[in-house]
């Protein structure tokens, strides 16, 4: 299945990664255990891995580094 979007992004309250996967309504978020630091890169590769884990297909992921509420 074809992910609508897929979006990395730093949960402060949890402090780890956060990846938000979106196929029209349903949304799956699940954490990633990356330093914060780490790299866009692996950031990337993680959150498609993660994706492709979940069932679905990405072309390409959005990696915000500001602090979540």
């Amino acid at each position: 299945m074809q992910a609508d979007r897929v979006e990395v992004s730093w949960d402060s309250q949890k402090s780890n990664w956060l990846v938000r996967i979106e196929a029209g309504e349903e949304v799956v978020r699940r954490h990633l255990d990356l330093p914060r630091e780490a790299a866009e890169s692996e950031l990337n590769a993680a959150a498609l891995k993660t994706a492709r884990d979940e069932g679905y297909e990405a072309a390409s992921v959005s990696i915000s580094r500001a602090a979540n509420a």
